[in-house]
């Protein structure tokens, strides 16, 4: 029995096209719908995506976002509702046409970005040279002694350009230098990271962040490792194995942020910086960065190891830690476990608020170096030290 009623009631409304074609002596009818242009598509007043066999339906923001792909634009390009151009510094637009050689008034240079629309700042226009703090762009950065306890900590709601230059002035405040000694006549550094990757953590972090979301961005320097949290998911078919590939479409939550960044040569190919900061960690000798996507957004965790370096007679003040060879992480570890006997991966991995993965790491090279072991059944024993 078929209903008089449409199943569904879509808006913009679609209408099919229907050919009739006679198949052995019988009248078939052929419905056509082909893709509408404008997007996204309404079924009841409400919005749904395919995600495999099932229909899910659409945030806000993920309808947002399919209209402004639809124009080839992004949430930046467009005019902000709450400020105008007089909260703009002109010193600080002044001093962006200077870097890239563009003379030009205040008002000319707005136009020629397209930073002005409506006779307003767009929201990169605001995120990039506000004369006053922007709470959108929100860093929280902080140096842990433990998983609790916190050395030193800023807060920065500069303006984008400027907070390149701020979170990379914390992490040099927090991060160890070391001077080689190679028989050449000027000594050489190794820094615990390389500082040209984590300024491009750094960079693709303010670039790429959903400055929609509630969320701040966040960085945690450890001992042995630094988190970097930053709020906006993966966009559409993009997946963390694609991207550490450096091979794939770049997709630009961003575009006219990207396109200021770009102008200063802050960044380069679009779509290769992950790439770009595996292959940095690996030549310099370290592990490769943990990249992980979260429901609310990206999560990067860089480590630093501990061994000394193989140079003859090259003492890199590097603390080895109480086990050769063992990283600080690792090392870190096992009094945990002594001071908390019986505690599982997960347990653990909420403690020292890491991924359960880096905690079954750790744990792996631990007992490969028979120091813990696991006792009692799967689902209900714990790890203890030998």
């Amino acid at each position: 029995m078929t209903s008089s009623k449409p199943a569904c009631k879509p808006s913009p409304r679609i209408i099919p096209d229907i050919e009739l074609i006679q198949v052995d002596g019988k009248t078939v009818a052929i419905v056509s719908l082909g893709e509408y242009p404008i997007k996204p598509v309404a079924c009841k007043g409400r919005y749904y995506k395919r995600i495999g066999n099932a229909n899910h339906q659409m945030t806000a923001t993920e309808i947002s976002d399919a209209h402004i792909k639809l124009i080839n634009s992004s949430w930046d390009y467009h005019p902000d509702p709450e400020h105008a151009l007089t909260a703009i510094s002109e010193q600080k637009v002044q001093t962006f046409a200077d870097a890239i050689h563009v003379k030009a008034a205040f008002n000319a240079v707005l136009e020629k970005f397209e930073l002005i629309k409506q006779g307003r700042p767009t929201f990169a226009c605001h995120l990039l040279f506000s004369k006053n703090d922007v709470f959108l762009s929100t860093i929280e950065a902080g140096r842990f002694a433990s998983p609790t306890i916190i050395k030193d900590s800023i807060t920065s709601r500069d303006t984008l350009i400027e907070q390149v230059q701020r979170i990379m002035d914390f992490m040099v405040k927090h991060t160890n230098k070391a001077y080689i000694i190679t028989g050449n006549p000027k000594r050489e550094e190794r820094w615990d990271y390389p500082m040209d990757a984590l300024r491009e953590i750094i960079i693709n972090m303010i670039v790429h962040r959903d400055y929609r979301s509630a969320n701040d961005s966040t960085i945690k320097v450890f001992d042995n490792r630094i988190e970097f949290f930053n709020p906006g998911a993966l966009l559409d078919d993009l997946t963390v194995e694609k991207i550490k590939t450096g091979h794939y479409k770049s997709h630009l939550r961003n575009k006219q942020i990207a396109t200021i960044f770009r102008e200063l040569e802050l960044i380069e190919k679009y779509g290769s910086g992950v790439r770009r900061v595996i292959d940095t960690f690996v030549a310099y000798g370290l592990p490769e960065p943990e990249f992980e996507a979260t429901q609310g957004g990206m999560a990067v965790t860089v480590f630093k190891t501990t061994e000394k370096a193989n140079d003859v007679g090259v003492n890199v003040g590097v603390n080895v830690g109480v086990n050769v060879g063992v990283n600080v992480g690792v090392n870190g570890l096992l009094p945990y476990i002594q001071a908390h006997p019986g505690q599982r991966a997960g347990e653990i991995a909420i403690a020292f608020k890491l991924t359960p993965r880096t905690i079954e790491r750790w744990l792996k090279q631990l007992k490969e170096d028979d120091l813990i072991e696991f006792r009692g059944a799967p689902k209900t024993g714990g790890y203890y030290v030998k």
